[in-house]
């Protein structure tokens, strides 16, 4: 199996962000092991820098370019955790940041991206004006297009969330991720498996956005249509680079529908005391689902709290 990405480059990776990034905790709460019938050690990359995991590869990214190429600044589309992630490393390092922002995007997410010192460009809400956006200002800066997911420093930034895990709990028997794009997902497989290859690696996805599970399944990457979920950042159809790692490393995807998801966040919340957003609550979700809790030889499971940005004022759940 030939990756654009492998071990050392994670390992590069985790030296080159380590001044930068947080190295995160991991908790645990008896509440969700009785629950999931197993241990469970939450890797918290809800209190990663800019409040999620992406930072590790946007900053990874930035700090790989050279220094005449940096000069000219980065660019990319999102309207979530990448926008801000990326505005960051690109202050730290000292460099113009473009933001191509769909209108309409939340206005708590656009406010960050100005706050690190970001350019935000307003675009129509659609793939192809995000796209044509982000060219016209690659055109207009001569800045390097750093995409959310599919980009190998992207990936190797992202695995160094399992090279930290591993190293703060011993004798794992799996991961699970969530699963978007399939940035997180394949870097930490990479890593994982790079360091025990009788480590199991699973996926968790919302059941309205379910490619992953379908690709994995079919065997054939399956692109997303019409997702339907409020894990807002777990929308996007496997990439390129992403689909071949997850495909060759991932044992099983495990879907949850939102009224799970949105259940897990709030015992999240209110038992481990984690602000998790809902796409990182859909891996939680998973580990507590009747179909994770009959795999056997998982006694010690590492959980990946993916990010904890959300808006305060709209939380998806309601006192009973």
């Amino acid at each position: 199996m030939s990756h654009p990405v492998d071990l050392a480059a994670i390992r590069s990776a985790a030296e080159r962000i380590a001044p930068y990034a947080h190295r995160t905790p991991v908790m645990t709460c008896e509440a969700l092991d009785r629950r999931a019938g197993r241990q469970l050690f939450l890797k918290c990359e809800n209190l990663q820098k800019v409040g999620a995991f992406k930072f590790r590869g946007a900053c990874n990214a930035v700090l790989r370019l050279a220094d005449d190429v940096a000069a000219r600044g980065v660019v990319t589309h999102s309207s979530g955790n990448h926008a801000q992630a990326l505005a960051l490393a690109a202050r730290l390092r000292g460099i113009p940041a473009h933001i191509v922002m769909p209108r309409g995007a939340p206005a708590v997410k656009r406010r960050a991206v100005l706050d690190y010192g970001a350019r935000v460009i307003d675009c129509e809400p659609n793939q192809a004006a995000r796209e044509s956006a982000a060219a016209a200002v690659q055109q207009e800066t001569g800045a390097t297009l750093i995409p959310p997911y599919d980009h190998p420093d992207v990936i190797a930034g992202q695995g160094t969330t399992a090279l930290e895990l591993l190293a703060q709990v011993d004798d794992l028997d799996g991961i699970i991720t969530p699963v978007g794009g399939g940035g997180l997902l394949s870097g930490v497989s990479i890593a994982a498996r790079g360091i025990d290859p009788s480590l199991r690696v699973f996926a968790a996805e919302p059941a309205g956005a379910d490619d992953a599970r379908r690709s994995l399944e079919a065997g054939e990457r399956i692109l997303q249509t019409a997702p339907d979920t409020i894990a807002d950042g777990l929308l996007t159809s496997l990439g390129d680079l992403t689909w071949p790692i997850i495909r060759d490393h991932v044992e099983r995807v495990i879907t949850v529908d939102d009224e799970a998801l949105v259940a897990a966040m709030r015992l999240v919340w209110e038992r481990a005391k984690l602000v998790i957003e809902p796409s990182a609550a859909v891996a939680v979700a998973a580990v507590l689902s009747a179909e994770f809790r009959e795999l056997q030889g998982l006694e010690r499971v590492g959980v990946v709290l993916s990010g904890g940005n959300l808006d305060l004022a709209r939380l998806p759940f309601a006192d009973p």
